[in-house]
């Protein structure tokens, strides 16, 4: 009896060890299979935004060219957004020069307060701030409004009536987004610039003599074309991923949302990787 008991708890034990190791082989592959699931989804995605690149510069020569259209998208882009740039411009000048002063002040350095704020807007503030406000209120618009043409067969309405989608719906976004933006930053350190000289000169009592000299002194037009070139690439960036999710955008309302909630997560996040890849090649070749 003794042996036989000790055979059953030994092949009872063998058994739990094999189902252990059988559930953690499963969840291994679960684990797995997730990853290379979600790496084919963001390949595709790639490849998609890619080939919507390719044919909207395909369709951008190609008449007929859809003036109306694109001169619509320029004010909703643009003209519709300037007091919102400006109101995030001037706020964020008058942040930045708070913060620089406290820790200029402290080196007894004020007269590098201009200088500092100006290199900062132009160079890094004015065009990432400019985009992350754009495409929360753009890029999002841009999605949600062809997700819903998509899922009202609007968009297969105008292929059936020998229109050409992508040239009449992506085309005049994608080029107004990319042209406006970069106003758009200008703008805003423009904004930001007014904003920090009243707080500078008004509030912490600096020379407006001294201010304005330390930004004639230490700004320079390539600041500004670092700033426009980062602004450049960022509209084509977020303008693609928006048109792209909205373009091919499924399951009806709650698809859009999701889709629009993607536009936006990803652009930001696309924004982000591509300032520090920009800021470390004109870093090099400076």
């Amino acid at each position: 009896m003794t042996n036989t008991a000790k055979n059953s708890d030994h092949s009872s034990l063998k058994n739990n060890s094999n189902t252990t190791r059988s559930r953690f082989f499963s969840i291994i592959r679960s684990i797995v299979g997730g990853l290379f699931e979600q790496l084919l989804i963001v390949c595709e995605g790639f490849g998609r935004i890619i080939i919507l690149f390719g044919r909207s510069i395909a369709w951008l020569v190609r008449p007929p060219f859809r003036v109306v259209q694109f001169l619509t998208q320029l004010n909703f882009v643009g003209a519709q957004s300037v007091l919102l740039i400006v109101l995030t411009g001037a706020f964020t000048g008058m942040v930045s020069i708070l913060q620089g002063y406290n820790g200029l002040h402290r080196y007894g350095a004020e007269s590098m307060l201009g200088a500092t704020v100006a290199l900062a807007l132009s160079r890094e503030l004015g065009p990432v701030i400019s985009a992350l406000m754009i495409i929360g209120r753009v890029g999002s618009a841009i999605t949600a409004e062809l997700g819903s043409m998509r899922n009202t067969q609007q968009i297969d309405a105008l292929s059936s009536m020998a229109v050409e989608p992508v040239q009449y719906l992506v085309v005049p976004r994608i080029l107004a987004a990319t042209l406006t933006l970069p106003l758009l930053a200008l703008v805003f350190s423009f904004s930001g610039m007014v904003g920090a000289y009243l707080v500078a000169t008004n509030y912490l009592g600096i020379d407006p003599g001294m201010f304005m000299s330390g930004i004639r002194y230490y700004l320079d037009l390539d600041d500004i074309v670092h700033g426009l070139v980062k602004s450049l690439v960022f509209g084509l960036i977020f303008s693609l991923i928006a048109c792209n999710e909205g373009f091919y955008s499924t399951g009806g309302a709650r698809g859009v949302g999701i889709a629009t909630t993607r536009s936006v997560v990803v652009s930001a996040v696309l924004v982000l990787i591509s300032d520090y890849m920009i800021t470390a090649m004109m870093f090099r070749s400076t």
